[in-house]
């Protein structure tokens, strides 16, 4: 049995990562944050602390977010998953 927990805002993100996002991508991620973590719907994102992990609904999200954090992966002080909902 795998247990999640948290519901991390883009602010405490970047600050477990240490890593300061592209204006353009928290443009993007702003309006789709899910606060359910049950079921995240495609085009959303829901962000766990434990593990850290960034859920998102579909593959475009996930190759959006990626695309923008990929140029920063070596900046970040842990590592952050991005996982599809199931």
């Amino acid at each position: 049995m795998c247990i999640f927990l948290g519901n991390l805002n883009l602010q405490e993100i970047q600050d477990r990562s240490g890593v300061i996002f592209p204006t353009e991508l928290i443009e993007y991620m702003k309006p789709r944050k899910q606060e359910s973590a049950s079921k995240v719907k495609s085009g959303k994102w829901h962000c766990f602390d434990i593990p850290f992990n960034l859920v998102v609904g579909d593959m475009d999200t996930a190759k959006e977010i990626y695309r923008h954090l990929e140029p920063l992966s070596k900046g970040f002080k842990e590592r952050l998953q991005i996982s599809l909902s199931a």
